[in-house]
């Protein structure tokens, strides 16, 4: 069986972001987010564009933020490692924020074998690049919303990336 966020997950992320005032997402859609990336795409309140690569992502993002936009990078979890020199030299050195949205594949629950490298190294990167994170593992009382909100205001503080982490319980 094939697992995606359901409308209601997908609603409270797009609810987040118009409550944070996102206007700009890039993304490279995977399983688990695609009903998101469908979603985004087809709202004309954020101007969404696809990448074939995170670290293309995350240097749009970045040009998006320059050019006076709020923006995200939706993106899987492996997304981080391929993406982790471009967020080093241009949102660590450069003091550009942008906000991760990752799936967190290989969390507890999820049965795919190729996952496990994705969990083992997805945690020890944000730490070691200092990103603050959050991981939200249940739909109940909003949580998901107001973590997107509160991520957008600790971005513009900081000037620095920040990342929310869709766990395994919500797909």
């Amino acid at each position: 069986m094939k697992l995606a966020i359901g409308q209601a997950i997908v609603d409270q992320i797009v609810e987040g972001m118009r409550e944070a005032g996102i206007d700009f997402v890039a993304g490279l859609p995977d399983g688990w987010l695609n009903p998101l990336h469908q979603r985004l795409e087809e709202d004309s309140s954020f101007q969404y564009i696809c990448v074939p690569h995170e670290g293309i992502g995350v240097a749009i993002c970045a040009g998006a933020w320059l050019g006076g936009k709020t923006p995200m990078l939706v993106m899987e979890n492996s997304g981080l490692r391929t993406s982790a020199e471009t967020i080093a030299r241009i949102c660590m050195f450069a003091r550009i924020p942008i906000l991760m949205l990752i799936s967190f594949r290989g969390d507890v629950g999820d049965t795919e074998y190729w996952a496990v490298q994705h969990r083992i190294l997805m945690e020890p990167l944000l730490k070691a690049f200092r990103i603050p994170y959050k991981i939200i593992r249940k739909a109940d009382r909003g949580e998901l919303k107001r973590s997107i909100v509160g991520a957008i205001k600790t971005m513009n503080m900081q000037l620095y990336p920040v990342a929310i982490v869709i766990g395994e319980e919500l797909v």
